[in-house]
């Protein structure tokens, strides 16, 4: 007789909470930041090769995908950084009361969209 039940909390029957959407979300724009640092420093040094590549990348960034692609990356340096100071809050032993602690996973999530519009609207000249 073979037992279905898990052994441990699965996602089927696990409740999802802000707090745990925030840390899943960290751990990923953690993950696409360290992407896009390592592209932009790989897109500077072929700046050294000439100024081609220079018109080749800048016509790329003035796209539309480019665009969205810069929105997103500001969307997840924004996000990242509200959440590391959620963290380091943390570590100092304060906002882990379930109260607490989901409202500031509401301040992460809220405040990286305004960041986010508020970086856009004042960068309107790249956009």
């Amino acid at each position: 007789m073979e037992n279905k039940a898990p052994l441990s909390p699965h996602i089927q029957i696990y409740k999802w909470h802000i707090s745990s959407l925030v840390s899943i979300s960290h751990r990923i724009t953690g993950i696409i930041n360290i992407i896009a640092i390592t592209l932009v420093c790989l897109l500077a040094s072929l700046l050294v090769l000439g100024e081609n590549n220079y018109k080749v990348i800048e016509l790329f960034l003035s796209s539309q995908i480019g665009k969205f692609i810069i929105l997103g990356l500001t969307w997840s340096f924004s996000f990242q950084i509200l959440s590391e100071i959620r963290h380091l809050i943390m570590d100092l032993g304060y906002g882990f009361e379930l109260k607490t602690s989901r409202i500031t996973g509401f301040i992460v999530i809220f405040g990286s969209i305004i960041l986010t519009v508020i970086f856009y609207l004042f960068g309107g000249s790249f956009f």
